[in-house]
């Protein structure tokens, strides 16, 4: 009995174990380039696709997304949106330190220098500011088999659960909210949803605690989804609705088109 009981618990651990390991962490970098700076800008996204491609090739991540903003709240502070995938928290905290981007720079260009790699390198970084870095960890999502690339359309959501309400809003966003999506995603109105929660403690005082990311494959998928009304939804389900967006406010929604991909 003793055996089996210790078994059960070691069983336990270590299915834990695995989901932990599944878990994906992300960042997402919103940067802002100035209007003068938009072209040169054009060239520095694709020498940081080139880079963390040499980064995942290492597994140092796990992909890489540049998004080009298209509407949002103070769409102003920033035009694109860098997220980088995890699949460790550290590894996320960690990040890809200059010396490491330096060499994925050399080996991406082989055919410069030392001294022209520097130069490049820091010329790409001086060109650009990032005034706002959320560190996010996926906790619930769809079950598709979506395939991201360029073209693909994206809504983040930026919520803040209530004060108090916490577990309910995580609660109402995968109980009541992922089934509307993966209803959206069967009948071909989305590609893929997902809810993160903030990796790092906050405070009150804190903009946002979640994000929600909605991917449509285009515009036309976007409309067709925004416009659909379920005629099945029962009052008790309307209800369960209305009580999970009570429980969060909708800091911000964010527009924005996939421009370079690495996974």
């Amino acid at each position: 009995m003793k055996k089996l009981l210790l078994f059960l618990v070691f069983g336990m651990l270590w299915v834990s174990s695995l989901k932990a390991q599944q878990s994906q962490y992300m960042v997402f970098e919103f940067v802002k380039v100035e209007n003068d700076q938009l072209f040169d800008y054009i060239e520095f996204k694709d020498l940081m696709e080139k880079v963390y491609r040499q980064a995942l090739s290492d597994k140092r991540i796990k992909g890489w997304d540049f998004w080009s903003l298209q509407s949002g709240g103070d769409h102003s502070d920033f035009q694109y949106i860098m997220v980088t995938y995890y699949d460790d928290p550290v590894k996320m905290m960690n990040g890809l330190d200059e010396k490491s981007m330096m060499e994925y720079t050399r080996i991406a260009y082989p055919h410069l220098s030392s001294i022209q790699v520097s130069n490049l390198f820091q010329e790409s970084l001086s060109m650009r500011d990032m005034p706002m870095r959320l560190y996010m960890r996926e906790i619930a999502e769809t079950n598709d088999n979506f395939q991201m690339k360029p073209g693909v359309l994206a809504s983040f959501d930026l919520m803040k659960a209530k004060e108090g309400n916490f577990e309910a809003y995580e609660a109402a966003e995968s109980e009541v909210f992922k089934p509307i999506h993966q209803k959206f995603v069967e009948q071909g109105l989305m590609g893929h949803w997902s809810l993160l929660r903030t990796a790092l403690p906050l405070g009150s005082e804190a903009k946002s605690t979640h994000l929600t990311m909605n991917i449509y494959k285009d515009y036309m998928q976007f409309f067709n989804a925004q416009s659909y009304e379920d005629m099945t939804q029962t009052e008790e389900q309307r209800i369960a609705v209305n009580e999970g967006l009570n429980s969060r406010d909708q800091k911000w929604v964010y527009l924005a088109t996939l421009e370079n991909v690495v996974r």
